[in-house]
This record gives C-alpha cells, structure tokens and sequence, in this order.
C-alpha cells in the first residue's frame, strides 16, 4: 500500500553500506573523495579532496594499462597513485603492487600512504590485513603492495598486476628494469611512471617521447604546475627563489632540456641546434659516415682530431675536421671500423686537408691506431709531454724531432689530469660561443653527456666518443698551438734581430738563406728550426 501511495520505504544501514560499497568498487574517484584519509604534513590527517586535474588523472589510471606523468612538484600524485593503489587492492582479488624507486625509503613513502588510508577506512570498507609493515601491506583477499629499491633485476621473479616506477627518471638502472619487468607484465598488468624531468636521453625521457610518437602503449600526462589551482606566478617565483633556475625548471616547468646535469648548458646546445647545425653537403667515407661541411681550401689550417674504438662494440671511433684558425668544424666522422683501417683513414683525411695536425687520444686501444700513422710516416702527428706534471702544455709540442730527450709521447694522453682540463675547455668554449659547430650528431650527443657523481660522462647506453674527440681539439688548439704559435713570433723576433747584426750561419759556417740558414748546430744535435715557422 505505502508502494503505491509513492511513499519510499527507508533503506536500510545494510543496504546504505551495500549501495556504496558498489559506488566505490565502480569509481575511484568516489573512493577517493569519500572514504581515502591523507596525511597532511601540517594539517595532519584530512579527507583526500581532489582538485578537478587529480580526478581526471585517476580516470586515465582506470582507463589506460600504461600511464607516464610528466609532473611538476607538490601536485600530490603520489598520494594519487597510493589512494588509486588501495582501490586496486580492495576491489580485486590477488592484485600484486611493486613500487620501485630510487631508493627503497622513497619506495616505503608511497606504501606508507597506502597503509595511513587503509588504517583510516570505514570498517566495512576494509579489508582485513595478513601483512602490515613499512615495506609492505598484504590483505585477506591476496592482494599486497611492496616497496623494493631499484637493482637491475628488481621485480623479475614476480607475477605483477601494477607496477609503479616513483621518480622514475633519477632510477639509475631502471632500462634493464623495464626489460625485466615484461614478462612479469605480459599477462596484463600495468605499469605507472612518474616522475619531474631529470633532462633527456634517460628512460623516462624516451618513454615520454614515444608515446607521444605512438610507437609504444603508454599514455602521456602532462602536470604543469599550472595546473594546480593554488599556485600562481607570486607561488613560481617563489620558487626560483628557492631552487634556483634549474631546479625550479626541473621541479616546476616539465622541462627536460632545462632540467637535468648535462656538462653544456642545454639552451645554449638548443641555440646552436637552430643555429649552426645543418645538413652536411657531403655523405662520404667506404661506410657514409664522414660528413663534410667544408673542402679543404688552399690556405686552410686544419686539425684532425681523434677519439678510438675497438669497432666491435658499443662505441664509436670518431674525429673531427677543424679549421683551426676560425674554430670552426669542417667535416665529422663517427662509426665502427678496424683500428688499424681507422689510422689509415686518419692518415689520409688528415693529407687531404692540407696535412693536418693529427691528434690522436692514445688510451688503450689508441695506441693501434697511432702506430698505423707513425707506420706510414705521417709527418704532422701530435706528441705529447710524459711527464704528467707539464698538463700546463707549456712543454707540449706535435713533432716528433727528438722525442726521446724530451720524454714526449706520440697522441693526447686522457688521464685524470688532463680530463677535467679538457671537459672545462669544451664548456669554455660552448659558453663563450667560440666555436661553430655543424653536426647535429655531436649537439645530440652533448645532450646526454651529463655529469655523474662529478665526473663528465655519457649517459648510460649513450656514448660520447664525438664528445671527447671535440674536446680535445679545442683544448690542444687553445693551449698547445697556442703556446707554439707564441714560441715562433718570439723565434721570428728574435732570428730577426740577430740577422740585422749578424750574417746567418748554417751548419758548417756561414750561407745565404737559399741554403736554408734555420738548420743550427745546439749542443752536439743539428736541429733544423724551420719546422717550427
């Protein structure tokens, strides 16, 4: 009767309880809102209100099984991932989380948030817990969620449903992680990665571009941190305050070419990409891999500068033309090719242009190469001082007249000396804008050449062979032929004023300067000074 009158029975608290229980198993979001507690770090422990960017980006959770968020600091989407992680959990069966951070403490902060929500939840919304501890929480119905520190084989034995990566472009080996991680995903688990930028060339910043490439399954996210509706300019600028220019870009901007270590300031490789960077006119070499900008000009002065592989592996053999009077790259080669096929290329490249001054890095298995140039007599071949203390090259030369005596050694010596001088030189050079630069190969490499626990390297599984072969062009041109350059106007000037007063004496009394006067009796040695103007 009352049915019929349209009077509507009273539910029941039974019935309440069940209508939210299928509200809640259906939507995150109404989850989240109702039921998910947080901790705040000043306002302790409050209901999780989600800001309209945060609801959206729990939609995309439940909607996409691989999800990378680029994200500015302080937007709270780790919370998010913990309160999307205890739903997975609560309304699923054996759902297994692994949370794999840089460190197993950062780890532990997401799980933590998981266990703070769980503890807080309604009773009849809470699922009795097996496991509860600082690294982990596992519930009656099998699913659990742990916190494990990244290591190359981290989750491989596991049967994963969701796998989380926190800050996932500071996780040092998180590539071989990934590989790992597919077989444990393949039966259709999902991945979440998240991260602010740590610059480019790692993992998360590849991933980020091929998804937005379509080439992989994930699904991009973009957390400006304008997109937070409690910050304003006054709020950035506070922040620059705080972090600095670079941090405050990494932390707030979703930038990855201004966030980042990279050696070289990344605007300034941005400005020579749009500048000077340029298509070679020439594609040459028995493998297309010399690329030429510039012909060697009759008056050109030119250095041949070379950094050395084995050519079966990983790196590169590669080297650089520079017109050494106008810094300027000329031609560039990089690929993998036979030590002893590579100094007879060197050889001959270094002929063609004008009989360069070859440079030549002998570390390891530099010395092959070196030997092939000296095998076929090269005439203009890089020496350099053994005695490790003159890396002020004040007792540098590039002949080898009398190498012996004066403890010179044929190539540039890489060492822990010298390295730091060659990489301050490149950055010198770069901030100055001093060099003209051609190759996008060699801007592209720059990019990933970062430093790591204060030495200048490549980023892992990049290489920096152009890198390391273009610094040590620059340096020994600002610094060897400087000072030789020195040592001839001071030579010039000085023969000068003696032969204003004097006749010139040869070798064996006196001669006109048809006979060559520059060939001088010092000690017991002849020593012919005209190799030096």
């Amino acid at each position: 009767m009352a049915q019929n009158l349209g009077i509507t029975q009273k539910k029941s608290l039974k019935e309440i309880i069940a209508e939210e229980y299928k509200k809640c198993a259906a939507d995150p979001i109404h989850f989240s809102k109702k039921y998910c507690m947080i901790q705040h770090p000043v306002r302790g422990k409050i209901p999780f209100h989600l800001y309209p960017f945060q609801e959206k980006t729990l939609t995309e959770f439940k909607n996409n099984r691989f999800n990378i968020i680029l994200k500015s600091r302080q937007t709270g989407i780790s919370t998010l991932c913990a309160g999307f992680s205890l739903w997975s959990m609560l309304f699923n069966s054996d759902f297994n989380i692994l949370v794999i951070a840089t460190k197993q403490d950062v780890a532990k902060n997401l799980v933590t948030k998981v266990r703070v929500m769980h503890d807080l939840l309604p009773s009849w919304l809470k699922g009795g817990s097996m496991e509860d501890n600082k690294l982990s929480l596992r519930l009656s119905n099998g699913s659990q969620i742990k916190a494990i520190a990244s290591s190359a084989d981290a989750g491989r034995s596991e049967a994963l449903s969701l796998l989380i990566f926190d800050e996932a472009a500071f996780i040092e080996e998180i590539d071989d992680i990934w590989v790992s991680a597919q077989s444990t995903l393949a039966t259709g688990g999902s991945c979440i990665a998240l991260s602010t930028p740590n610059g480019v060339g790692n993992w998360f910043h590849k991933t980020w571009l091929g998804a937005e490439d379509g080439i992989n399954p994930f699904n991009t996210i973009k957390l400006h941190w304008t997109v937070h509706p409690e910050r304003d300019k006054n709020w950035r600028d506070e922040q620059e305050k705080l972090l600095g220019p670079k941090k405050a870009a990494q932390e707030c901007d979703c930038d990855f070419v201004s966030s980042g270590d990279t050696v070289i300031d990344p605007d300034i490789l941005m400005f020579y990409k749009e500048t000077y960077c340029q298509d070679p006119i020439e594609k040459t070499g028995f493998d297309g891999n010399l690329w030429r900008w510039e012909y060697p000009t009759a008056n050109g002065s030119y250095m041949v500068v070379a950094d050395v592989a084995r050519g079966d592996g990983s790196d590169y053999s590669a080297c650089h033309v520079m017109d050494i009077i106008n810094a300027i790259q000329v031609a560039e080669y990089r690929g993998k090719i036979d030590t002893k096929d590579f100094g007879n290329f060197l050889v001959n490249l270094s002929t063609e242009y004008n009989d360069a001054l070859l440079v030549v890095e002998n570390s390891n298995i530099g010395w092959a190469c070196i030997q092939q140039c000296i095998d076929r007599q090269y005439k203009n071949l890089f020496y350099m001082s053994k005695d490790l203390k003159y890396v002020d090259v004040e007792h540098q030369m590039k002949n080898k007249y009398r190498t012996d005596e004066r403890q010179m050694v044929a190539g540039f010596s890489t060492t822990i000396k010298t390295r730091p001088l060659i990489i301050s030189k490149l950055d010198e050079y770069f901030k100055e804008k001093a060099v003209t630069i051609r190759s996008n190969r060699l801007i592209d490499e720059l990019f990933t050449f970062i430093f790591h626990n204060g030495r200048a390297e490549a980023l892992k599984s990049y290489n920096d062979d152009l890198t390391m072969a273009f610094s040590i062009g620059l340096w020994v041109r600002d610094t060897a032929l400087r000072l030789r350059q020195e040592g001839i106007d001071l030579t010039k000037t000085a023969l000068g004023n003696i032969s204003a007063n004097t006749q010139y004496q040869g070798v064996y009394g006196p001669t006109n300067r048809d006979d060559n006067p520059w060939k001088m009796k010092i000690g017991n040695d002849i020593e012919d000074l005209s190799q030096w103007l």
